[in-house]
């Protein structure tokens, strides 16, 4: 009897204790949710700089899809690293991105034409476990001007938080900056991505899935 009065009243406290921290939790979670997140968010500084550490220099191009001058742009400054691969997520029809690279010279052998992606946040999310897997540290990251300061805010969150640094390289054109908005959009939703591992869009993989050069 002794001992059943003592079980009763530790799961008393028990439960005592889980209802004052649950409702702790409760009352305080926005403290919580934003100490996680400096925590997380805090580290990708460190992973870009041991990246940038042990590679230096770039081991593969990444293209991000966005129109045929992206491509044009890609296939030349390929010229000037002919041991990089290159990536290029979502961008033109296959044939027509083949053929310009081919009219460059670039071989089928390097070119990787991934069309998972349906929009910027996913030109990464969709491609950087294949980097990660490949062991791949540093990339060149090519875009357009307008388009740099949003990409390259989401690389730093989505490749950095894999341990993957970046160099970006620019596509000239006459169009004009981005407002804030999509980039602090998309920063959330690549937050979102590192937290939950979705994107905040519909992730609808497109009928060519991955396509990868073949001669």
């Amino acid at each position: 009897m002794y001992y059943a009065k003592v079980i009763i009243l530790f799961v008393d406290r028990l439960m005592l204790f889980v209802h004052l921290f649950y409702s702790k939790l409760t009352k305080y979670w926005i403290f919580v949710l934003v100490g996680f997140l400096f925590v997380v968010l805090n580290f990708i500084p460190i992973k870009i700089a041991i990246a940038h550490y042990q590679s230096p220099y770039p081991q593969a191009i990444l293209t991000l899809g966005g129109g045929p001058e992206r491509e044009k742009f890609t296939a030349q400054f390929a010229k000037n690293y002919p041991n990089l691969d290159i990536w290029v997520s979502t961008g033109i029809l296959p044939a027509q991105a083949f053929a310009i690279f081919h009219d460059a010279g670039i071989s089928t052998d390097r070119i990787h034409l991934d069309y998972r992606a349906v929009d910027t946040v996913t030109n990464f999310t969709s491609l950087v476990e294949d980097l990660y897997e490949q062991h791949i540290k540093h990339v060149y990251l090519i875009t357009s001007d307008f388009h740099i300061p949003r990409a390259t805010t989401i690389a730093t969150l989505v490749l950095g938080s894999k341990g993957i640094t970046f160099t970006p390289v620019t596509v000239p054109t006459e169009r004009p900056q981005e407002s804030i908005f999509p980039l602090v959009r998309d920063a959330g939703r690549s937050i979102l991505w590192i937290i939950s591992g979705r994107t905040g869009s519909s992730f609808h993989l497109l009928s060519k899935g991955n396509i990868y050069a073949r001669n």
